[in-house]
């Protein structure tokens, strides 16, 4: 065995350092050749080739590829030993294969797709289907251009066993920083097919916590980027994350797939900035406050809770009435007269607006309409009798159009959300009371609410809509794709008005009903996503299979799920074990901190700290319940660390080290090790809204996972199997 390795290790070295030649020799040639800055446009089309080559070479010769994968198609001679990394390069000479293959190639899909066997495997090209014989699948890690690791996944020339998770848990083994990584590397047969995807799909993904599911929608883009080349721009692409701290861990994900210029946004950001508005800096703080900061129990969540019901389609249904309303009786009564003797009929006025402009939305009618009147005037204007007659004229017919716009609708989208909750004057035609449809307490927030001019982030999709409603897609680029991370966190109304904005229904909407901490605005179900598109323009994926944490850390958070939540959406983890959940109580302070005559739970969590900080790892959070205790414990623990930060949900970047959080601002980030500080049922209730959140806390977890507490723990924290013990370590460390 040791001789088979040497062996793949020595051949490994020479074919590395031969591509390394390569590249080296090609990438001296480009910067040799002069940089054209003519005007010919085929030699700038040359050019920007060039110049994209010498960035793919660059960044190639750091590390070229990290796979290998032997295949003989059946109408082949030769098996072929095809090298895949996350940049596809020609050889300098014609070849029979390139020198490294792009990972989203449709042969490429066979390094993800195949597991193993005897059997003939197959995939999909654009001259159909080629079957073969995979010989050897292979990982390759090179870091700087030294070759570190050689692994077989599968080789049909040996006896010895497959070991398909082996490089996958020595990966998942590596410490965090503080940024997400691409996964290019060890992609899973589950999460390839996601990737690969058709494009034209609203695809919903359900991934339990760890499960890649973030970083498998960023390789979807680069693959729809890479298979429909010539129908997608990354410009006309955009992701929705659900705060700007986590874009920009994610940030440097796409920039490693070679891909950029994909925007990247919260829902709140783009959407205020279509509709010109602005969103009060505390929205976002005060509605966390309301839902997680207070004592005691949480707020009731109904259909009736505001977030809950200007989340849902009842509301579209309202709005469209509206402004259905609106538009049947937007051309004034009477006759238009700019002045004595000149009179448009309001007959020809109708024909106008409900015939030749019809297929116009309102606000463009209107304007249609009053630009036809306008020019009507001026014709009218050239049969004054007199150059006195032409003057009073003007003068009169500029003041009548004037007045006589200002009776159509109001065409503004922030006006008309006004007019139908009755916070402002309505039109004549409408009802005098607000829809029966709008529940009474949620018509009584929003009117007091509407008056003192606040906006909530609930209400940016109503408005969106009735944008889009009076203007249609004017003014803002339709999406070739669209990104929704966290999406059980958005509502049914957020996915429809987007819909409207993007081209064929393509989304990858991606989340985990059990991390729904955001209940009182959010989905419930996925159904309430899914029945919005027909059954042919979307699609479900479960990925149940956790990449994150060690399986003692899955095991112990699958137990909260299962007790406190009854759900059936639990992780099943790769084979990669650590040391068990620590369950320490306050009281057992260690001898050191108690004799120093300290506050117990402060001790406790420096105590924690200490031990954890012998283990190398880079990033480290420590979470509470509240924003106010995090705040109280940051200002109790900065004296003594250096690399220490409070995430309170202001800052937009995350930097790694020590970090002390509320829980409910956790979700989306992962940590090499992670201390729950107060994990007792004084600060976690029975509630299944409760277990959600300790279960996201403890998901955050890597490597390490340790739980403090003062009381008694919550009833769906039960110490069964071996996955967590009580007390602190012994002197060795576990």
């Amino acid at each position: 065995m040791e001789d088979n390795f040497q062996s793949a290790y020595q051949e490994e070295e020479d074919r590395l350092n031969r591509a390394l030649t390569e590249i080296d020799s090609t990438l001296e040639r480009l910067r040799s050749t002069p940089v054209y800055t003519g005007h010919d446009y085929t030699e700038q089309v040359l050019e920007d080739s060039r110049e994209q080559r010498r960035k793919d070479l660059a960044k190639l010769r750091q590390e070229p590829y990290f796979g290998r994968l032997d295949f003989q198609g059946n109408d082949e001679e030769d098996r072929k030993a095809l090298y895949i990394g996350k940049i596809g390069v020609d050889r300098e000479q014609v070849s029979d294969r390139p020198l490294v293959i792009d990972w989203r190639a449709p042969v490429a899909s066979l390094f993800y797709s195949f597991t193993g066997g005897t059997e003939a495997a197959s995939y999909e090209a654009p001259e159909g289907l080629i079957e073969g014989l995979v010989y050897l699948k292979r990982n390759v890690v090179i870091r700087k251009q030294i070759l570190e690791r050689v692994a077989d996944t599968y080789n049909r020339d040996s006896d010895a066993p497959a070991v398909s998770d082996e490089f996958l848990v020595y990966r998942l083994g590596e410490n965090k920083d503080n940024r997400l990584r691409d996964i290019v590397s060890t992609i899973q047969e589950e999460q390839d097919k996601i990737i690969r995807a058709a494009k034209n799909t609203a695809l919903i993904i359900q991934g339990v916590a760890g499960s890649g599911k973030t970083t498998v929608a960023l390789h979807r883009l680069a693959f729809l980027l890479y298979q429909y080349k010539e129908q997608v721009s990354a410009e006309k692409m955009i992701i929705f994350a659900p705060n700007r701290m986590f874009l920009d861990y994610i940030s440097d994900v796409l920039p490693e797939l070679g891909v950029g210029n994909i925007a990247q946004s919260t829902f709140p950001d783009w959407a205020a900035e279509v509709l010109g508005v602005t969103l009060p800096e505390q929205d976002a703080s005060e509605v966390m406050s309301r839902w997680f900061e207070a004592a005691g129990a949480m707020p009731v969540i109904t259909e009736e809770t505001p977030g809950r019901f200007k989340g849902s389609t009842v509301l579209m249904s309202v709005i469209e009435s509206s402004v259905k309303l609106l538009e049947t009786s937007a051309v004034p009564e009477g006759d238009f007269s700019p002045w004595e003797g000149a009179v448009l009929p309001r007959e020809m006025i109708l024909r106008w607006h409900n015939e030749e402009y019809a297929p116009y939305p309102p606000a463009k009618r209107k304007e249609r309409v009053m630009a036809r009147l306008h020019r009507w005037i001026e014709m009218e204007l050239k049969k004054s009798p007199s150059a006195a007659a032409l003057k009073d004229r003007k003068k009169k017919g500029a003041a009548r159009e004037k007045a006589y716009s200002a009776k159509w609708p109001k065409y503004e989208p922030l006006a008309i959300y006004k007019q139908i909750f009755r916070a402002a004057k309505t039109p004549e035609d409408w009802p005098a009371a607000a829809p029966d449809e709008i529940p009474p307490a949620v018509l009584k927030e929003t009117v007091k609410e509407l008056k003192k001019g606040i906006l909530r982030e609930e209400d940016l999709p109503p408005l969106l809509y009735i944008h889009y409603l009076l203007n249609g897609n004017e003014g803002t680029e339709r999406f070739d794709h669209i990104v929704i991370d966290e999406a059980q966190d958005f509502s049914p109304f957020q996915i429809a008005v987007l819909d409207l904005y993007v081209k064929g229904h393509s989304f990858t909407i991606l989340g985990d009903l059990s991390q729904g901490i955001h209940a009182y605005k959010g989905v419930h179900e996925w159904t309430e996503m899914q029945t919005l598109f027909a059954a042919e323009y979307t699609a479900y994926h479960a990925l149940t299979r956790s990449y994150r944490s060690t399986m003692e850390i899955i095991e112990f958070a699958n137990g909260i799920l299962s007790a406190g939540v009854g759900s059936e959406l639990l992780a099943v983890p790769v084979f990669r074990s650590g040391n068990p959940v620590r369950l320490i109580a306050y009281e057992d302070v260690q001898p050191e901190a108690a004799a120093a005559g300290t506050d117990k739970r402060l001790s406790a969590v420096k105590s924690a700290l200490t031990m954890l900080s012998g283990r190398e790892y880079r990033t480290v959070a420590v979470l509470t319940r509240s924003l106010r205790e995090a705040s109280l414990l940051y200002a109790e623990l900065a004296g003594h660390y250096e690399d220490i930060h409070l995430i309170d949900g202001s800052i937009t970047e995350y930097r790694g080290g020590l970090s002390v959080l509320p829980v409910y601002l956790s979700k989306g980030l992962e940590f090499d090790a992670v201390i729950l500080a107060d994990a007792d049922s004084d600060h976690y209730g029975a509630a299944a809204w409760d277990a959600k959140l300790m279960y996201v806390g403890c998901t955050r977890a890597l490597h390490e996972l340790w739980l403090l507490r003062g009381g008694e723990l919550p009833p769906y924290i039960q110490l069964q199997g071996e996955e967590a013990v009580s007390g602190w370590p012994g002197p060795e460390g576990n």
